[in-house]
């Protein structure tokens, strides 16, 4: 009755026209046709798993040509159902961000300055080191005269962003290098 009555001064068409109740289409052509660029040609889909914590939360890498796309959570995860913490959430942006170091960077000692290395440089470097650290502390055997061949000058410190596949091949590499060896009877 109330739209009625206001309808006979026009009051009713004015708010109407005010409110946007008589706008066919509200949203663009443009908007309307805007699709998720997951779903353009050439684009792949990985799944992986999130880098922080040790849950393993599973994602979905959307790549074409060598770029990431976009992340997101892996809805058929058992673990996460396709949800993902706030860090979780910002993996992509972790990925891609300008600020991110690509290259490696080395700082001698006493020096202020970063210089850059090649890759090949660094790990060559490294395995020296690494090389050098196990000659130099290396026990043939204990006081007692029992069998050792190992070295313990070199640890690894585990934390909450490293998962189970990670630390295995941690504790490979160590076992491989002979920094810590397991024996039959009890670890040494």
């Amino acid at each position: 009755m109330f739209l009625k009555v206001t309808d006979a001064d026009g009051l009713w068409s004015k708010i109407k026209n005010h409110v946007g109740v008589k706008v066919e289409h509200p949203v663009s052509p443009a908007t309307r046709d805007l699709r998720a660029r997951i779903n353009d040609p050439g684009v792949k889909k990985s799944v992986s798993v999130c880098p922080y914590c040790a849950v393993g939360c599973s994602t979905l890498v959307y790549h074409r040509e060598g770029r990431i796309i976009d992340i997101e959570g892996n809805p058929d995860s058992p673990i996460n159902a396709g949800t993902l913490c706030p860090k979780g959430s910002a993996i992509y942006g972790m990925v891609v961000s300008p600020q991110r170091w690509a290259k490696v960077k080395y700082r001698r000692p006493y020096s202020e300055d970063w210089e850059e290395l090649s890759l090949e440089e660094a790990m060559d470097m490294i395995a020296q080191r690494v090389k050098k650290t196990r000659d130099e502390n290396w026990e043939d055997e204990n006081e007692e005269g029992k069998k050792l061949s190992r070295s313990m000058a070199v640890a690894s410190v585990g934390g909450a962003t490293i998962d189970n596949e990670e630390n295995y091949l941690i504790t490979k590499l160590l076992h491989s290098l002979q920094f810590v060896r397991i024996t039959n009877q009890a670890r040494i």
